[in-house]
């Protein structure tokens, strides 16, 4: 089964969503299951992972909701106050959807030590005990503090969105392959190959562009911690669907057919329990 672990559902709101700028206007709209479902199917993607955008607890409902209604949206990755004094009843709440799977925090938006709260961390501890996953998505600045956090749980499941969002479009790579080569030292840490498009300059980029920073991926985690995300539709800005796709599946062209399946969809299956 080939699983795409990353990608979002949202009815465009200007406020909201004003994190989408003007070099991002192609996505000021909505973008519901019925735009996906004929993408995924014309990509042999059998389902998806729907992970939220939006820092709030009805966005996750939507989220939830959209899930129960689409059969090919296998998980979401919901928001829920960590920090709150509330978190557990939250968390108890949403476990009871069957399709809730993971949390995250858009820690990119977050200031310095962010991770290192006692109160986030008091509910990143709460995560095991109802089985669910938490997406980390920081900035490439941020690895040392995502380093720092994640030994603290070394029984929770993490998974490093986007590779971390490396800066592609200046070619800088040697900080940032130091830091992954730390992070993937930790059994318990994942990463999706997500988001590469929109580290470059927009539609200008090459494929050759992403091999050095996937081979660090590939080299520091191996092909059992590592899943393919689309974050479409993210990704329009940059590329279409297949050109995404396209850049993942030229990679592990030679890869074994076992291997291509842990990548393509077994990783992903069962870092989120489904």
């Amino acid at each position: 089964m080939k699983i795409d672990s990353h990608q979002h559902f949202w009815k465009f709101n200007p406020i909201r969503d004003s994190w989408i700028d003007d070099a991002m206007a192609i996505i000021r709209k909505d973008f519901l299951p019925k735009d996906l479902k004929p993408i995924l199917k014309f990509n042999n993607i059998d389902g998806c992972i729907a992970v939220q955008a939006d820092q709030s607890e009805e966005e996750t409902l939507f989220l939830l909701n959209l899930a129960s209604e689409n059969s090919f949206i296998k998980g979401v990755v919901g928001w829920v106050d960590l920090a709150s004094d509330l978190v557990e009843t939250r968390l108890n709440y949403f476990s009871e959807f069957q399709k809730f799977c993971g949390v995250r925090h858009i820690i990119q938006a977050e200031p310095k030590g962010f991770l290192l709260n006692e109160n986030f961390q008091n509910g990143i501890k709460l995560l095991e005990k109802y089985n669910l996953t938490y997406d980390v998505l920081v900035y490439h600045n941020q690895l040392e503090e995502v380093i720092e956090f994640v030994q603290k749980f070394p029984n929770q499941k993490f998974v490093l969105d986007h590779i971390g969002k490396p800066a592609i479009k200046t070619k800088e790579i040697q900080d940032w392959k130091v830091k992954i080569q730390k992070l993937a030292l930790f059994p318990n840490v994942y990463c999706k190959v997500s988001g590469l498009v929109t580290e470059t300059d927009f539609n200008k980029w090459n494929y050759s562009d992403f091999v050095p920073y996937l081979e660090v991926i590939f080299n520091s985690f191996g092909v059992e911690k590592v899943m393919f995300g689309s974050d479409w539709p993210v990704c329009l800005v940059a590329g279409n669907y297949e050109k995404v796709l396209a850049i993942v599946e030229r990679y592990i062209a030679d890869f074994s057919e076992d291997e291509k399946a842990l990548i393509m969809g077994k990783n992903a299956l069962n870092f989120y329990n489904l």
